[in-house]
């Protein structure tokens, strides 16, 4: 690492109980590079001592409050403050958060969806511009290493040009009104005051549509959404299905779902082009298939010497030996703090350091859920094409 130390960081959010916290926290120790040193772990200050006991950090470093963290962090020397802050609340706290961090001058790690709404979204890329700050969200698909072969085989163009995107992301744990039982998770992915305008969609569609982008490289031009809510008593939509028209006459259906029943966490991509076809599956991540109209398929397996070099820096183990879910959110962890680590010291970043996903990326994952729930109500085709403030 270009500074010679890890970086150190704070988490907002991730206090006892919560899901994601967890996972941010193993993803960023994985690779050794990074220090979990300070947090303000839950809106409840005792949770958030509690949080802190429970993962030994020095008691002085636990803070009652997010604001509170980044006033104090930002008064100490240079060599003991963080230098970034992983934020991993609900939704409608995110931006508060973001916001309070990158005036005090520090760089961010963000759950998704970014913001529950546009504005807010592209407020955070104007004071990330303006704070020049690194900014990742943890989109953390785009973190497997067969999707950066999917990506390079489309770029390479061994698919042709690109004529149909199907993805899909199917659950079903929300089949019945958890969130009337008190089950944490869904009692704050429901509620429209902290998850926003979308549960499905924001959740996890948000989610497939980073996929088909990140791939592809396609914009979306415009939508024609169904969003349902099936299950009674629940206030936003569980399953949602879109149809998609992409830049370069490209079009796509794009489905989620949190009401597929035994569906546990089946996103898939399959991309159809002039040449060949690809299809990707995230519960069987290591593998890529790739289908010709007058040859045998093929398979690329993560791991090998024949998959391209950006394959090869986000691996770690050899071939036979899987990777999953925790080491796709280390890569986005270890890419965006090797950049940070370089802008800090004032080098310039690995040639595969900064691949992954941006503010930016944030911004528009935040207007397809909009434009998602827009067409959804008007039971129309808008339009849904997007460019982020700079």
């Amino acid at each position: 690492m270009a500074l010679g130390r890890k970086l150190r960081y704070g988490m907002v959010g991730g206090g006892p109980d919560a899901f994601i916290g967890a996972v941010h926290r193993q993803a960023a120790a994985l690779d050794g590079e990074i220090e979990l040193v300070a947090g303000a772990f839950s809106s409840s200050a005792d949770k958030s001592r509690q949080q802190g006991d429970e993962l030994l950090l020095d008691a002085s470093r636990v803070y009652g409050s997010y604001q509170e963290m980044a006033e104090k962090e930002s008064q100490l020397p240079e060599g003991e403050r963080i230098d970034f802050v992983s934020v991993v609340t609900p939704n409608n706290v995110h931006f508060d958060v973001a916001k309070t961090f990158l005036e005090a001058g520090f760089h961010i790690i963000c759950d998704k969806p970014m913001t529950t709404t546009v504005e807010d979204a592209e407020e955070l890329c104007r004071l990330v511009t303006q704070h020049d700050a690194i900014f990742a969200l943890t989109h953390n698909y785009t973190g497997y290493p067969m999707v950066k072969q999917a990506r390079e085989l489309v770029r390479g163009g061994q698919l042709g040009t690109v004529r149909k995107i199907v993805v899909e992301y199917p659950q079903g744990w929300l089949s019945t009104l958890l969130e009337g039982e008190g089950a944490k998770q869904a009692v704050w992915r429901t509620d429209p005051n902290r998850s926003g305008v979308s549960s499905c969609i924001g959740d996890i569609g948000s989610h497939a549509e980073n996929l088909a982008h990140y791939i592809t490289g396609l914009g979306i031009e415009e939508i024609c959404a169904d969003l349902t809510t099936f299950v009674p008593g629940r206030q936003l939509e569980d399953d949602g299905n879109v149809l998609v028209g992409y830049e370069e006459g490209a079009r796509g259906i794009l489905y989620a779902s949190q009401v597929a029943v035994g569906e546990e966490n089946n996103l898939r991509i399959r991309i159809y082009g002039t040449d060949a076809s690809l299809e990707w599956h995230q519960e069987n991540p290591n593998y890529l298939y790739i289908r010709f109209p007058d040859g045998p398929e093929q398979v690329y397996k993560r791991g090998n010497d024949y998959v391209a070099e950006i394959t090869q820096h986000n691996s770690r183990l050899p071939f036979g030996h899987p990777e999953g879910f925790i080491e796709a959110f280390a890569n986005i962890y270890v890419n965006a703090t090797r950049t940070m680590a370089a802008k800090i010291s004032g080098e310039q970043p690995g040639e595969f350091d900064t691949d992954f996903p941006t503010v930016q990326d944030g911004a528009r994952g935040v207007h397809f859920i909009h434009k998602a729930v827009e067409s959804g109500a008007k039971r129309a085709w808008i339009d849904a094409s997007y460019t982020p403030p700079a």
